[in-house]
């Protein structure tokens, strides 16, 4: 098993938040980009850094892949493995929406700093067995930051292969939030393989780690 991390945290002014993110083009590996740093201040004054956030983690595991489709394929699924996800309900879908909704609680701690969020969710591509996005959707009418986790399955040479990918398009947190997120994905970890094989789910078999922050 192996599995790595790869972040990206992309420069952004405080419109961004109220703006939205412009739309994930199907044709594009999602959340593939350089990273692009802003920070704020002169000489004398806190250095402080806003942006959207990219994280993309992989994973293999010894299953096949409709097994491991299967723990990603319902967000209804998530808290049972991704500790920033503690809750995750159905809820009706509304007009116009791509597919299935659900209510989401995220919630993140580093340190004594801990955030949480309450959103709106909507399943708008779906590939059985393969692909899967969640796109955020809310019904109040206002322009809200993006959130986007994206997955895909494919056979590997020991098993399967889960690339997951979590984009937030808002100006809030910047490195900080990347930080946060990327110690929640890897305390998930164990909880993902032990579901789809719990042979392997044991820290003794947690395989080697990569984290690319290039």
């Amino acid at each position: 098993m192996r599995f790595g991390c790869a972040s990206t945290v992309e420069g952004s002014s405080p419109s961004d938040d109220r703006a939205g993110a412009p739309a994930v083009d199907e044709s594009v590996r999602p959340f593939e980009s350089p990273i692009r740093r802003r920070r704020s201040g002169g000489a004398g004054s806190e250095t402080r850094q806003t942006g959207s956030v990219d994280l993309t983690s992989t994973l293999i595991a010894a299953c096949t892949p409709e097994q491991l489709f299967a723990t990603v394929d319902d967000l209804a699924s998530y808290p049972a493995w991704l500790t920033i996800v503690p809750r995750a309900e159905p809820v009706e879908a509304a007009p116009g929406d791509a597919g299935p909704a659900w209510s989401v609680d995220l919630r993140g701690r580093l340190g004594p700093l801990a955030r949480s969020k309450r959103l709106r969710m909507v399943r708008t591509a779906h590939d059985p067995v393969r692909h899967v996005r969640f796109e955020r959707a809310e019904l109040d009418g206002r322009h809200h930051s993006a959130w986007v986790l994206d997955a895909r399955v494919d056979p590997a040479d020991d098993g399967s292969r889960l690339t997951m990918a979590l984009h937030y398009g808002g100006s809030f947190g910047g490195s900080v939030l990347e930080r946060m997120l990327t110690d929640e994905i890897d305390r998930s970890r164990p909880r993902l393989l032990a579901l789809v094989d719990p042979a392997v789910g044991g820290p003794s078999n947690s395989g080697s780690e990569r984290h690319d922050r290039s």
